[in-house]
Parts: structure tokens; C-alpha cells; sequence
């Protein structure tokens, strides 16, 4: 397991066509450019405050380290800590997803092989509360987020590594989870709680959730560099988390 680093694809700067000094006729107007993006903005240095409504303090600090080193920030983009990724985890375990309430939950629990998926009698919520507990416990001297970063990278390798149990949790389970969770809340729309100001759309070029595309259907060979935009924007370029949309689908 490396840490990633936020990669960024060049935003390109749209050029202008130069106006002709006779009116062209419709065959020979040129088609207009599509809207360009903004350009990077330089990481902010601080991360984003939450209310964290499922974590408790510790668990907080141990998440936020934790995402800041699966993706941390570069001297172009920030990281999953500067995108809200422990605020979209967060919510994640404090909705019905996390409470497991389309979850089979009758057993039998029993190791089963690679092909057959998650086997263990824990709700997502409590696999991290449990793993969490039982890390923060072992880690009580020096704390995870207290660690330098090479220590909180080794210690992180040594969960994806598996072989040691987290209060009935296997090592190897909780980081695979909380590694999806991660990429999740980097990459998904910022209507769920993470992606904060759209920051991996704007890093990789993605136009995110246009309506319509409708002055653009006949125009090809162009390059469509439009700032993105969230589910949850509005027609002001706010946007409004919905607490009844889970961070999943069930």
C-alpha cells in the first residue's frame, strides 16, 4: 500500500478565435469554444472543521490521519483530508447504511472464501468502531495521528498486511473498508458529504452532473473543459447536503 499522491491533468487554457473583418456566413461561423475551468487553486494548509455526528474524538483523529496519508495533499491539489473524506465517512457510518439495515444478519458467520464477498456479523458501523477501539487502545502511548508520517504509513501497511485482530475485526477487513470509504469520499459527489469544493472533478477534468449538453450535441473534435458541477448545486454555485440521501444506495 503507497500513499497516493493527487496526480493533476493540465487544465488547458481555451483560445479565443480572432474576429474576421467580414461577417461570415452561417456555413463558415466557427463554433464556440466550451466553457474553461477555473485553474487549480493552491491547497488550503488547513483542513475543513466538521461536526462529526457517528465519530467520537478519538475515532476523528484517527480517521483524519488516517485519509490524509491514503491520499495526501501535493503542492498542486489537496488530499483526501482537505476534501471532507472523514466528514463523508462520517455520515456514511451514522446512516442506515452504517446501522447495516439492508444487511443479511442471521449468520452463520464463518470465514468464506475471496469469491464470496464480506462474511462477518459486523454493520459497517461497528467494524470501524470496533477496529478503531481496538487501534486506539494499542496506540495509547503515541497516538496515530500523533505519529510521524513514515510511522502512520508503516502501521497502515501493517493493517493491509492482515494478521492481527482488531477486537474480532481481521486487520486486513478494516483497512480494505476503510480504503473504499476513502476513495469514495474523494471521488464522489460532494452531495454525500465529501469532494469538498469538487476537488478530485477539478483535479481530473471531470464535468461532474450537466443536465444537458444540449449546445454541444453538433459541435465535435473540441475540448470540453467546463468547471464541474455537483447534484446538489444549485443555480447560485452552492451546494446543499441532503441528510435523507445515504452515502450508499442500499
Amino acid at each position: 500500500m503507497g500513499a497516493l499522491g493527487a496526480s493533476v491533468l493540465p487544465i488547458a487554457a481555451a483560445s479565443g478565435a480572432a474576429e474576421a473583418q467580414q461577417a461570415p456566413t452561417p456555413e463558415a461561423q466557427p463554433a464556440a469554444p466550451a466553457p474553461t475551468a477555473p485553474p487549480a487553486p493552491a491547497p488550503s494548509s488547513t483542513a475543513p472543521s466538521y461536526t462529526y455526528l457517528f465519530f467520537n474524538t478519538d475515532e476523528a483523529a484517527f480517521i483524519e490521519a488516517a485519509v490524509a496519508r491514503l491520499i495526501p495533499k501535493d503542492d498542486q491539489w489537496g488530499g483526501a483530508l482537505e476534501a471532507g473524506v472523514s466528514n463523508y465517512i462520517d455520515k456514511e457510518m451514522a446512516s442506515g447504511w452504517g446501522a447495516g439495515e439492508r444487511l443479511y444478519r442471521s449468520g452463520p458467520w464463518q470465514a468464506g472464501t475471496p469469491s464470496q464477498g464480506y462474511q462477518l456479523a459486523f454493520t459497517p458501523a461497528e467494524l470501524f468502531r470496533t477496529a478503531m477501539r481496538a487501534i486506539n487502545a494499542e496506540l495509547s502511548q503515541t497516538p496515530f495521528a500523533k505519529m510521524s508520517p513514515a510511522d502512520q504509513d508503516t502501521y497502515l501497511k501493517g493493517l493491509q498486511a492482515g494478521g492481527k485482530d482488531l477486537g474480532g475485526v481481521p486487520s486486513a477487513e478494516f483497512f480494505a473498508e476503510l480504503w473504499e470509504a476513502t476513495i469514495e469520499g474523494f471521488f464522489s459527489d460532494p452531495v454525500y458529504g465529501g469532494n469538498q469544493d469538487m476537488l478530485s472533478w477539478r483535479m481530473l477534468g471531470f464535468p461532474g452532473a450537466y443536465a444537458s449538453y444540449y449546445d454541444l450535441v453538433d459541435q465535435h473534435g473540441i475540448k470540453f473543459d467546463r468547471a464541474p458541477t455537483s447534484l446538489a448545486e444549485n443555480i447560485h454555485g452552492h451546494i446543499t447536503l441532503d441528510p435523507g440521501i445515504p452515502a450508499r444506495s442500499p
